[in-house]
């Protein structure tokens, strides 16, 4: 009889110990955090939507070009990393708001945590190849007009679009398999992660780059078009906020279980893909120095600039949309 109490006293004081550790873990979380994870709620939100209003647009307001198929798929992998944000952050603030109800779920929140990483990693991976693959082409159809008009596939945007989805996944997949069953190799992959991510900024850089000094340090100085003034803000925004998160994830992916993703990289990334809906539309509606106010006329003239070309030459259609936007 007197054991029995002595089991129930250490069971009730154990039960105690629990609740006002689960009381201060939970009073632990500061309200900053949750801040924050509100405005990066908020961004997603909006992004999520100008994301969505391009696809929109170019699916069925547009005529498709080898330009408009990279920036569909772009705008695809955006709007998808954009919703595994949306996703965590919810997750992460539905945890905070019910802490002391939902603390005996954080272990499955942190698994969550752990795979959502890895379809981040498709779509981030995706979205460097997809603006490494336009920046070229762009600038080989400047450079090389005549032969890329002649020569070039027809469909040559959109396999190398499904090129580059297919390797993203075919490589995420060999990492997850990695990091679940053989962590032994993690470092190697990493650093092929890291390999290409470096290669894609390379091939960003430099054709960019070279469009640049074609355009204004050549024998016939031009006015750089809308489009490849868009092209050429999406790099430079990616090379400013996407890419130390890149890097971030593939390094340290094992410690991606973390309760919430602090680091700053996290929240750069939320606004790349947040803000390239929104240079679309600035760049399209800026004209004579002055802000047009249709969205749909803004992203008319960034997209329908005709493939063939010369940067700062305005086809028939141009005028038309500037006639109409008047």
């Amino acid at each position: 009889m007197e054991e029995n109490s002595t089991t129930n006293i250490t069971g009730v004081f154990t039960s105690l110990d629990l609740e006002e550790f689960i009381t201060s873990e939970c009073l632990s979380i500061p309200c900053s955090l949750i801040a924050f994870g509100g405005v990066c709620l908020g961004i997603s939100l909006c992004g999520l939507a100008g994301n969505g209003v391009v696809m929109w647009f170019l699916c069925f307001h547009t005529k498709q070009s080898p330009f408009t198929v990279y920036i569909l798929n772009l705008a695809a992998a955006d709007f998808s990393l954009l919703l595994l944000f949306f996703l965590l952050i919810l997750a992460f603030l539905t945890i905070a708001a019910f802490c002391t109800s939902l603390f005996p779920l954080i272990h499955h929140y942190r698994y969550f945590v752990f795979v959502l990483g890895f379809p981040c990693h498709l779509f981030d991976l995706s979205s460097l190849g997809l603006l490494a693959a336009l920046s070229v082409e762009r600038c080989i159809s400047v450079l090389c007009p005549i032969w890329y008009r002649c020569h070039r596939p027809r469909h040559l945007s959109g396999f190398v679009s499904g090129a580059l989805w297919a390797l993203a996944g075919v490589f995420v997949s060999s990492l997850f398999v990695t990091y679940t069953y053989a962590e032994d190799s993690e470092t190697v992959l990493a650093g092929v992660a890291l390999t290409i991510s470096v290669v894609f900024s390379l091939m960003m850089l430099v054709s960019n780059l070279f469009l640049f000094l074609k355009l204004r340090c050549g024998t016939r100085r031009r006015q750089p078009g809308k489009l490849f003034v868009a092209i050429l803000l999406n790099v430079v925004l990616f090379f400013a906020l996407g890419i130390p998160f890149c890097v971030e994830v593939f390094l340290n992916l094992p410690d991606s279980g973390d309760l919430f993703p602090e680091d700053p990289s996290f929240f750069l990334a939320l606004l790349n893909c947040t803000l390239n809906p929104v240079i679309y539309v600035l760049v399209g509606s800026c004209r004579r120095r002055r802000f047009q106010r249709s969205v749909r006329v803004a992203l008319r003239r960034v997209f329908e600039e005709k493939a063939g070309s010369d940067e700062g030459s305005h086809s028939p259609g141009d005028t038309v949309v500037e006639a109409t936007a008047l």
